[in-house]
Protein backbone atom coordinates (compact mmCIF):
# COMPACT_ATOMS: atom_id res chain seq x y z
CA UNK A 1 0.00 0.00 0.00
CA UNK A 2 0.81 3.78 -0.66
CA UNK A 3 -0.52 6.55 1.61
CA UNK A 4 0.18 9.81 2.36
CA UNK A 5 0.45 11.47 5.51
CA UNK A 6 0.15 15.02 6.64
CA UNK A 7 1.96 15.36 9.72
CA UNK A 8 1.14 19.15 12.18
CA UNK A 9 3.41 18.49 14.66
CA UNK A 10 2.17 21.78 16.11
CA UNK A 11 3.36 23.18 19.46
CA UNK A 12 5.36 22.00 22.87
CA UNK A 13 6.01 18.40 22.52
CA UNK A 14 4.28 17.70 19.17
CA UNK A 15 6.83 17.47 17.34
CA UNK A 16 9.48 15.18 19.38
CA UNK A 17 6.32 12.60 20.02
CA UNK A 18 5.19 13.07 16.68
CA UNK A 19 8.75 12.41 15.14
CA UNK A 20 8.98 9.22 17.14
CA UNK A 21 5.24 8.19 16.06
CA UNK A 22 6.64 8.71 12.25
CA UNK A 23 9.41 6.35 12.36
CA UNK A 24 7.14 3.76 14.11
CA UNK A 25 5.13 4.35 10.92
CA UNK A 26 8.08 3.94 8.98
CA UNK A 27 9.05 0.36 10.84
CA UNK A 28 5.60 -0.39 9.68
CA UNK A 29 5.81 0.04 5.97
CA UNK A 30 9.40 -1.55 5.87
CA UNK A 31 7.82 -4.72 7.61
CA UNK A 32 4.96 -4.64 5.84
CA UNK A 33 6.00 -3.60 2.44
CA UNK A 34 3.87 -0.21 2.65
CA UNK A 35 5.43 2.82 1.45
CA UNK A 36 4.47 5.86 3.45
CA UNK A 37 4.72 9.33 2.45
CA UNK A 38 4.96 12.05 4.59
CA UNK A 39 5.10 16.05 4.35
CA UNK A 40 5.15 18.56 7.69
CA UNK A 41 2.53 21.56 7.82
CA UNK A 42 2.11 24.39 10.74
CA UNK A 43 -0.54 24.59 12.83
CA UNK A 44 -1.49 26.36 16.05
CA UNK A 45 0.81 28.56 17.86
CA UNK A 46 4.16 28.03 15.41
CA UNK A 47 1.54 28.70 12.62
CA UNK A 48 0.46 31.92 13.91
CA UNK A 49 4.27 33.33 14.72
CA UNK A 50 5.04 32.11 10.98
CA UNK A 51 1.61 33.35 9.01
CA UNK A 52 -0.94 34.96 11.47
CA UNK A 53 -3.46 32.44 10.96
CA UNK A 54 -3.47 28.82 13.44
CA UNK A 55 -4.40 27.00 10.22
CA UNK A 56 -1.98 28.12 6.67
CA UNK A 57 -3.99 27.76 3.69
CA UNK A 58 -1.25 25.35 2.87
CA UNK A 59 -1.73 23.19 5.64
CA UNK A 60 -5.54 22.87 5.05
CA UNK A 61 -4.67 21.91 1.82
CA UNK A 62 -2.22 19.68 2.07
CA UNK A 63 -4.18 17.75 4.90
CA UNK A 64 -7.77 17.92 2.78
CA UNK A 65 -5.40 15.99 0.16
CA UNK A 66 -3.71 13.36 2.32
CA UNK A 67 -4.81 9.98 3.15
CA UNK A 68 -4.52 10.54 6.71
CA UNK A 69 -3.77 13.21 9.64
CA UNK A 70 -1.08 13.27 12.26
CA UNK A 71 -1.01 15.68 15.10
CA UNK A 72 0.81 16.61 17.78
CA UNK A 73 -0.18 19.61 20.15
CA UNK A 74 -1.17 22.83 19.47
CA UNK A 75 -1.42 26.17 22.17
CA UNK A 76 1.40 27.25 25.49
CA UNK A 77 1.28 30.28 27.50
CA UNK A 78 3.08 32.40 24.30
CA UNK A 79 -0.76 32.14 23.11
CA UNK A 80 -2.68 32.24 26.37
CA UNK A 81 -4.05 34.99 25.67
CA UNK A 82 -8.58 34.11 26.05
CA UNK A 83 -9.56 37.12 24.51
CA UNK A 84 -6.87 37.18 21.41
CA UNK A 85 -8.49 37.09 17.90
CA UNK A 86 -6.53 33.99 16.91
CA UNK A 87 -5.66 31.09 19.23
CA UNK A 88 -3.79 27.73 18.43
CA UNK A 89 -6.79 25.70 19.19
CA UNK A 90 -8.45 27.31 16.21
CA UNK A 91 -6.40 25.37 13.92
CA UNK A 92 -7.57 22.52 14.92
CA UNK A 93 -10.91 23.35 15.02
CA UNK A 94 -11.56 24.55 11.77
CA UNK A 95 -9.43 21.52 10.57
CA UNK A 96 -12.27 19.19 11.88
CA UNK A 97 -14.28 21.30 10.49
CA UNK A 98 -13.34 21.67 7.14
CA UNK A 99 -12.43 17.95 6.80
CA UNK A 100 -16.05 16.78 8.11
CA UNK A 101 -15.42 14.79 11.28
CA UNK A 102 -17.47 14.45 13.82
CA UNK A 103 -16.48 11.99 15.51
CA UNK A 104 -13.78 12.01 18.66
CA UNK A 105 -13.01 8.42 19.36
CA UNK A 106 -10.74 7.67 22.90
CA UNK A 107 -9.99 4.22 23.80
CA UNK A 108 -9.11 3.26 27.11
CA UNK A 109 -7.70 -0.18 28.17
CA UNK A 110 -4.88 0.16 31.40
CA UNK A 111 -2.22 -1.79 30.70
CA UNK A 112 -2.02 -4.49 33.62
CA UNK A 113 1.93 -3.48 34.31
CA UNK A 114 1.04 -0.39 34.99
CA UNK A 115 -1.95 -0.60 37.36
CA UNK A 116 0.33 1.46 40.14
CA UNK A 117 0.30 4.31 38.27
CA UNK A 118 -3.69 4.91 38.49
CA UNK A 119 -5.42 6.24 41.49
CA UNK A 120 -7.89 3.57 41.32
CA UNK A 121 -7.48 0.50 43.06
CA UNK A 122 -6.38 -2.29 41.27
CA UNK A 123 -9.38 -4.53 41.06
CA UNK A 124 -11.50 -1.49 39.99
CA UNK A 125 -9.23 -1.64 36.83
CA UNK A 126 -10.11 -5.37 36.12
CA UNK A 127 -11.19 -6.06 32.79
CA UNK A 128 -11.94 -2.40 31.67
CA UNK A 129 -12.09 -1.49 27.84
CA UNK A 130 -13.73 1.29 26.77
CA UNK A 131 -14.10 3.42 23.54
CA UNK A 132 -15.97 6.85 24.18
CA UNK A 133 -17.29 8.34 20.93
CA UNK A 134 -17.84 12.28 21.38
CA UNK A 135 -19.43 14.27 18.88
CA UNK A 136 -17.26 17.18 17.76
CA UNK A 137 -18.74 19.77 15.79
CA UNK A 138 -21.78 20.58 17.25
CA UNK A 139 -23.58 21.72 20.53
CA UNK A 140 -22.45 24.08 23.12
CA UNK A 141 -19.01 25.17 22.09
CA UNK A 142 -20.17 25.93 18.09
CA UNK A 143 -23.92 26.85 19.33
CA UNK A 144 -25.10 30.87 18.45
CA UNK A 145 -25.52 33.15 19.54
CA UNK A 146 -23.43 33.25 22.14
CA UNK A 147 -21.78 36.79 23.77
CA UNK A 148 -21.94 39.55 26.26
CA UNK A 149 -24.30 42.17 26.58
CA UNK A 150 -24.18 45.09 30.11
CA UNK A 151 -27.65 46.33 30.82
CA UNK A 152 -27.20 50.31 30.86
CA UNK A 153 -29.95 50.69 33.63
CA UNK A 154 -28.18 47.97 36.41
CA UNK A 155 -24.58 47.89 35.51
CA UNK A 156 -25.05 43.93 35.07
CA UNK A 157 -23.32 41.79 32.32
CA UNK A 158 -24.91 38.62 31.29
CA UNK A 159 -22.87 36.04 29.42
CA UNK A 160 -24.49 33.71 27.30
CA UNK A 161 -24.19 30.31 24.97
CA UNK A 162 -26.29 28.45 23.00
CA UNK A 163 -26.56 24.78 23.22
CA UNK A 164 -28.10 23.44 19.68
CA UNK A 165 -28.73 19.53 18.18
CA UNK A 166 -30.00 18.34 15.21
CA UNK A 167 -31.25 15.09 14.81
CA UNK A 168 -28.92 14.37 11.98
CA UNK A 169 -26.24 15.42 14.05
CA UNK A 170 -26.49 13.24 16.86
CA UNK A 171 -27.86 10.03 14.54
CA UNK A 172 -24.43 9.82 12.33
CA UNK A 173 -22.40 9.92 15.62
CA UNK A 174 -25.28 7.26 17.39
CA UNK A 175 -24.90 5.35 14.42
CA UNK A 176 -21.33 5.23 14.46
CA UNK A 177 -21.22 3.79 18.07
CA UNK A 178 -23.67 1.27 17.62
CA UNK A 179 -21.38 0.24 13.82
CA UNK A 180 -18.36 -0.11 16.51
CA UNK A 181 -19.56 -1.72 19.04
CA UNK A 182 -20.34 -4.91 16.14
CA UNK A 183 -16.82 -5.47 16.93
CA UNK A 184 -16.57 -5.48 20.78
CA UNK A 185 -18.72 -6.75 23.33
CA UNK A 186 -22.03 -5.46 22.06
CA UNK A 187 -23.12 -2.61 24.52
CA UNK A 188 -23.48 1.25 23.71
CA UNK A 189 -24.04 3.34 26.52
CA UNK A 190 -25.75 6.84 25.48
CA UNK A 191 -24.73 9.32 28.05
CA UNK A 192 -26.90 12.70 28.18
CA UNK A 193 -28.64 14.95 30.62
CA UNK A 194 -32.37 14.31 29.68
CA UNK A 195 -34.36 15.02 32.95
CA UNK A 196 -33.05 18.86 31.98
CA UNK A 197 -31.86 19.67 28.46
CA UNK A 198 -34.28 19.77 25.71
CA UNK A 199 -31.36 18.73 23.62
CA UNK A 200 -30.62 15.82 25.82
CA UNK A 201 -34.24 14.76 24.99
CA UNK A 202 -33.44 14.72 21.43
CA UNK A 203 -30.13 13.38 21.90
CA UNK A 204 -31.95 10.18 23.39
CA UNK A 205 -34.94 10.19 21.34
CA UNK A 206 -33.16 10.10 18.41
CA UNK A 207 -30.34 7.38 19.88
CA UNK A 208 -33.78 4.93 20.42
CA UNK A 209 -34.26 5.64 17.18
CA UNK A 210 -31.31 5.06 15.47
CA UNK A 211 -31.10 1.62 17.72
CA UNK A 212 -33.56 -0.14 15.82
CA UNK A 213 -31.30 -0.18 12.76
CA UNK A 214 -28.98 -2.37 15.08
CA UNK A 215 -30.83 -5.02 17.15
CA UNK A 216 -28.01 -7.31 18.01
CA UNK A 217 -26.55 -4.38 19.80
CA UNK A 218 -27.50 -3.65 23.48
CA UNK A 219 -28.03 0.09 24.28
CA UNK A 220 -28.71 2.10 27.96
CA UNK A 221 -28.60 5.18 28.59
CA UNK A 222 -27.11 7.12 31.55
CA UNK A 223 -27.34 10.93 32.54
CA UNK A 224 -23.79 12.52 32.54
CA UNK A 225 -23.75 12.95 36.45
CA UNK A 226 -24.37 9.58 37.71
CA UNK A 227 -21.93 8.33 34.74
CA UNK A 228 -18.94 10.49 35.79
CA UNK A 229 -19.51 8.27 39.36
CA UNK A 230 -19.58 5.06 37.22
CA UNK A 231 -16.59 5.87 35.15
CA UNK A 232 -14.66 5.60 38.35
CA UNK A 233 -16.88 3.48 40.34
CA UNK A 234 -17.86 0.70 38.12
CA UNK A 235 -15.69 1.33 35.18
CA UNK A 236 -15.75 -2.10 33.46
CA UNK A 237 -19.38 -1.96 32.75
CA UNK A 238 -18.58 0.35 29.87
CA UNK A 239 -17.89 -0.61 26.60
CA UNK A 240 -18.61 2.15 23.74
CA UNK A 241 -19.44 5.27 25.26
CA UNK A 242 -21.43 7.69 23.18
CA UNK A 243 -22.23 11.42 24.35
CA UNK A 244 -22.23 14.73 22.72
CA UNK A 245 -19.46 17.41 22.70
CA UNK A 246 -19.23 18.83 25.89
CA UNK A 247 -19.95 16.22 28.33
CA UNK A 248 -17.63 13.86 26.01
CA UNK A 249 -14.81 16.51 26.30
CA UNK A 250 -15.20 15.86 29.92
CA UNK A 251 -15.54 12.80 30.48
CA UNK A 252 -12.22 11.11 28.28
CA UNK A 253 -10.01 13.44 30.28
CA UNK A 254 -11.95 11.51 33.52
CA UNK A 255 -11.20 8.18 31.56
CA UNK A 256 -7.68 8.97 30.92
CA UNK A 257 -7.06 8.69 34.56
CA UNK A 258 -8.20 4.95 34.18
CA UNK A 259 -4.75 4.44 31.89
CA UNK A 260 -2.65 6.41 34.80
CA UNK A 261 -1.16 8.89 32.66
CA UNK A 262 -2.56 11.03 29.98
CA UNK A 263 0.79 10.54 27.78
CA UNK A 264 -0.71 6.66 27.08
CA UNK A 265 -3.66 7.72 25.74
CA UNK A 266 -4.44 8.26 21.70
CA UNK A 267 -7.38 9.65 19.83
CA UNK A 268 -8.96 9.66 16.58
CA UNK A 269 -11.08 12.00 14.62
CA UNK A 270 -13.76 10.60 12.39
CA UNK A 271 -16.04 11.62 9.54
CA UNK A 272 -18.16 9.52 7.34
CA UNK A 273 -15.17 8.53 5.13
CA UNK A 274 -12.04 6.98 5.30
CA UNK A 275 -9.93 10.40 6.26
CA UNK A 276 -9.30 11.31 9.91
CA UNK A 277 -7.14 13.25 12.15
CA UNK A 278 -5.26 11.12 14.76
CA UNK A 279 -3.16 12.89 17.88
CA UNK A 280 -2.93 11.91 21.63
CA UNK A 281 -5.09 13.45 24.23
CA UNK A 282 -2.51 15.45 25.99
CA UNK A 283 -1.49 19.24 25.59
CA UNK A 284 1.43 20.67 24.18
CA UNK A 285 3.17 20.59 27.76
CA UNK A 286 5.31 23.53 27.37
CA UNK A 287 7.02 23.00 30.69
CA UNK A 288 8.86 19.67 29.10
CA UNK A 289 9.32 20.67 26.05
CA UNK A 290 12.70 20.34 24.36
CA UNK A 291 14.01 17.77 27.50
CA UNK A 292 13.41 15.01 25.35
CA UNK A 293 11.47 13.21 28.26
CA UNK A 294 7.81 13.27 26.95
CA UNK A 295 5.72 10.25 26.49
CA UNK A 296 5.68 9.32 22.79
CA UNK A 297 3.39 6.08 23.28
CA UNK A 298 -0.11 8.27 23.10
CA UNK A 299 1.07 9.45 19.36
CA UNK A 300 2.15 6.01 18.62
CA UNK A 301 -1.02 4.50 19.70
CA UNK A 302 -2.90 6.85 17.47
CA UNK A 303 -0.83 6.00 14.72
CA UNK A 304 -1.69 2.37 15.24
CA UNK A 305 -5.46 3.56 15.12
CA UNK A 306 -4.55 5.77 11.66
CA UNK A 307 -3.07 2.52 10.24
CA UNK A 308 -6.77 0.87 11.65
CA UNK A 309 -9.35 3.28 10.36
CA UNK A 310 -8.10 5.70 7.81
CA UNK A 311 -6.03 2.66 5.93
CA UNK A 312 -7.38 -0.76 6.66
CA UNK A 313 -4.71 -2.04 8.20
CA UNK A 314 -5.81 -3.68 11.12
CA UNK A 315 -3.16 -6.27 11.36
CA UNK A 316 -0.19 -3.27 11.15
CA UNK A 317 -2.35 -2.18 14.05
CA UNK A 318 -2.38 -4.30 16.42
CA UNK A 319 1.45 -4.90 15.71
CA UNK A 320 2.01 -1.66 16.55
CA UNK A 321 -0.24 -1.87 19.74
CA UNK A 322 1.33 -4.82 20.99
CA UNK A 323 4.90 -3.47 20.57
CA UNK A 324 3.92 -0.81 22.67
CA UNK A 325 2.03 -3.47 25.20
CA UNK A 326 5.66 -5.26 25.54
CA UNK A 327 7.96 -2.31 26.19
CA UNK A 328 5.88 -1.56 28.89
CA UNK A 329 5.13 -5.06 30.33
CA UNK A 330 9.43 -5.19 29.83
CA UNK A 331 9.51 -2.41 32.48
CA UNK A 332 10.50 0.57 30.04
CA UNK A 333 9.07 3.78 31.49
CA UNK A 334 9.33 7.45 30.29
CA UNK A 335 9.09 10.37 33.46
CA UNK A 336 5.41 10.80 33.35
CA UNK A 337 5.75 6.76 34.42
CA UNK A 338 7.75 6.66 36.92
CA UNK A 339 11.10 6.20 34.64
CA UNK A 340 13.83 7.43 33.39
CA UNK A 341 13.73 6.93 29.43
CA UNK A 342 13.98 9.72 27.21
CA UNK A 343 11.20 9.87 24.10
CA UNK A 344 13.56 8.89 21.68
CA UNK A 345 14.61 5.59 23.77
CA UNK A 346 10.75 4.72 24.04
CA UNK A 347 10.33 5.07 20.39
CA UNK A 348 13.51 3.03 19.66
CA UNK A 349 11.84 0.22 22.09
CA UNK A 350 8.60 -0.03 20.37
CA UNK A 351 10.12 0.00 16.90
CA UNK A 352 12.49 -2.71 18.47
CA UNK A 353 9.02 -4.63 19.51
CA UNK A 354 7.27 -4.52 15.94
CA UNK A 355 9.44 -7.66 15.00
CA UNK A 356 9.62 -9.77 18.26
CA UNK A 357 7.41 -12.73 17.74
CA UNK A 358 6.59 -12.98 21.69
CA UNK A 359 4.59 -9.44 21.30
CA UNK A 360 0.82 -11.43 20.42
CA UNK A 361 -2.25 -10.37 20.26
CA UNK A 362 -3.42 -11.38 23.80
CA UNK A 363 -1.11 -8.54 25.48
CA UNK A 364 -3.62 -5.80 24.70
CA UNK A 365 -5.79 -7.31 27.10
CA UNK A 366 -5.48 -4.81 30.09
CA UNK A 367 -5.56 -8.00 32.79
Amino acid sequence: MKANIALTPGDGIGPEVVREARQVLDAVGQRFGHRFEFAEFLIGGCAIDATGTALPDMTLAACMGADAVLLGAVGGPKWDDPNAKVRPEQGLLELRKRMKLYANLRPVKPYAALRDMSPLRPEKLEGVDILVIRELTGGLYFGQPRGREKDPATGVTRAFDTLVYTDEEIRRVVRLAFRLAKGRRGQVTSIDKANVLESSRLWRQVTIETHKEFPGIKLDHQLVDSAAMRLITHPAQFDVVVTENMFGDILTDEAAVLAGSLGLCPSASLGDGSKGVYEPIHGSAPDIAGKGIANPIGTVLSAAMLLRHSLGLETEARAVECACSCAIKDGLRTADLGGTLTTEAMGQAIRERLDNEDCSASMLRAF
